[in-house]
């Protein structure tokens, strides 16, 4: 096993990019420091049963499931999405090149990120880890604590329901460097 400085270094950029995706990047930051924290103090308890990516993993989708049980973070996601549902008009012009691309990718991730937050948790942590971190089907059933084939139907589903979802709230399309491009919808 590894000591935690090198445990740190190799998998804090991908945990704090899973917990972004999971919950919010204003949060991230926060839930990765718990969960490292957590992993300091058991580092010295760890049996080597896992491995430690998936040890350490597990770690953190408990953390972001506990936080997001938590009242506060109720609270916070209602402002966040005050501050998301912003119009163009809410943004300044600097008269800077760019300046319009960087606000549609913006409304792009956002409008991404709100379909994949609408996925119900097990779908979405599984699409996560899946798709997003790389993590393999028996790595997720392990830190997940479910079966292979639980995850795969899991898998099927979510990305079933995120293609609807996606299909009836966003209007994709090709922009002129043929990249894949969404608008919302109006509601």
């Amino acid at each position: 096993m590894k000591d935690f400085d090198s445990i740190y270094r190799e998998f804090q950029p991908k945990i704090y990019r899973y917990l972004s995706n999971l919950i919010n990047e204003a949060e991230a930051l926060d839930l990765t420091q718990a969960v490292f924290l957590k992993v300091s103090k058991s580092l010295e308890g760890f049996r080597g049963e896992a491995s430690p990516a998936t040890w350490i993993y597990r770690i953190a989708t408990n953390t972001a499931h506990d936080h997001a049980c938590s009242a506060l973070a109720q609270q916070k996601r209602s402002e966040l999405q005050l501050d998301e549902d912003a119009s163009l008009d809410d943004f300044p012009d600097h008269g800077t090149p760019g300046t319009d691309s960087e606000y549609i990718r913006r409304e792009m991730n956002a409008c991404i990120r709100g379909v994949v937050d609408q996925l119900p948790e097990g779908y979405r942590t599984v699409l996560l880890l899946s798709d997003f971190e790389e993590l393999t089907n028996p790595e997720i059933a392990e830190i997940l604590n479910i079966s292979i084939d639980t995850v795969k139907i899991r898998l099927h589903r979510g990305r079933t329901e995120l293609r609807k979802a996606m299909e009836s709230q966003c209007s994709l399309y090709h922009d002129e460097r043929n990249e894949l491009m969404c608008d919302r919808k109006p509601k």
